[in-house]
């Protein structure tokens, strides 16, 4: 699948990278932590620099949201606004983050979808990114079964070229098997899956040709 990803590949002035969720709580240590949840951040890191843009979205949870067990919901308290759980991993490379975006912040609504999340300025993820002509995104982060599927299926119903960088999410696992599902998922309903490797050699070839007299 290599060289026709590289020949797919639209970088960098059309193309994003989005990370989903690298927050201390869904991470080792956390409230809700994915298991090795921390070793993407050194790929994520490598893979930021490649791109025009970069979004990083958050759970921002209030402490009475309706996915913690106290409300009802399935989850333990995670990602509470204010918090340190919340926070971004403190490896991941703040230098290479564009935008941040906050999903999950009212009390009686979940949000997986992280082109659903909000910005400061109101405006979500998704408008956004289309503001600034971007049709093809690189999605990575947690969860692979989770929040990173979900964000990948809805940006492909919202017409983006979606990739999947697959050495670049760990999934929650609560099943056998449903990372490897997920990635089933995604790429049936169209997304491409790549690995870090592929895309930063298809960004360094992009880069040859644009210094070519």
């Amino acid at each position: 699948m290599g060289s026709e990803v590289h020949e797919k590949i639209m970088l960098p002035q059309s193309a994003a990278l989005v990370l989903v969720d690298i927050q201390n709580d869904f991470c080792p240590g956390g409230a809700l932590a994915v298991p090795e949840g921390d070793e993407i951040v050194e790929v994520v890191n490598r893979l930021a620099p490649v791109f025009d843009f970069v979004a990083a979205t958050r759970d921002w949870h209030p402490e009475n949201h309706i996915s913690f067990k106290e409300q009802g919901g399935v989850w333990p308290p995670h990602c509470v606004q204010g918090s340190k759980g919340a926070e971004l991993h403190p490896a991941l490379d703040p230098s290479g983050i564009d935008l941040l975006v906050r999903k999950g912040y009212a009390p009686d609504r979940d949000t997986f979808e992280g082109l659903q999340s909000v910005a400061e300025i109101g405006d979500s993820l998704d408008e956004i990114l289309k503001s600034r002509g971007v049709d093809s995104i690189y999605v990575a982060g947690l969860a692979t079964d989770y929040c990173v599927k979900a964000t990948v299926l809805d940006a492909l119903k919202k017409g983006f070229r979606v990739f999947a960088v697959t050495d670049a999410m760990r999934a929650v696992n609560l099943q056998p098997g449903d990372d490897a599902r997920a990635l089933e998922e995604m790429s049936a309903a169209g997304a491409h899956l790549v690995t870090s490797q592929q895309v930063l050699t298809a960004a360094g070839k992009f880069e040859a040709s644009r210094l070519k007299p």
